[in-house]
């Protein structure tokens, strides 16, 4: 589902304010299966990096205020913020070289 908010089962997910916002914008939830919270373990753990660092940093006046906010956060994320992971660079500078990353 494109318009899915995904997430374990944890009860500090079950709340009627994220139920309200969700519906607000038509978004619907993507459980994992029940003793199974490995199914949503990639998007969670891809998740987590904008969420600390952006949408808990973050205050919005509306939708259009959060899309601009968004879009100046993953510009930043791919021209100006160095990963360890990529030798110090930038995803976009990295790509440029068109390197790869080393295998383990």
């Amino acid at each position: 589902d494109v318009d899915a908010f995904r997430s374990d089962r944890g009860s500090e997910l079950d709340n009627m304010a994220l139920d309200e916002m969700l519906e607000v914008f038509g978004i619907a939830r993507s459980f994992s299966k029940k003793g199974c919270p490995h199914d949503n373990a990639v998007v969670e753990s891809t998740n987590k990096t904008p969420k600390a660092e952006f949408a808990c940093r973050e205050s919005f006046d509306g939708l259009e205020d959060l899309q601009v906010k968004l879009s100046d956060y993953v510009w930043w994320c791919n021209h100006e913020r160095i990963h360890s992971k990529l030798g110090c660079m930038s995803p976009v500078e990295f790509r440029e070289k068109s390197l790869t990353i080393p295998s383990k």
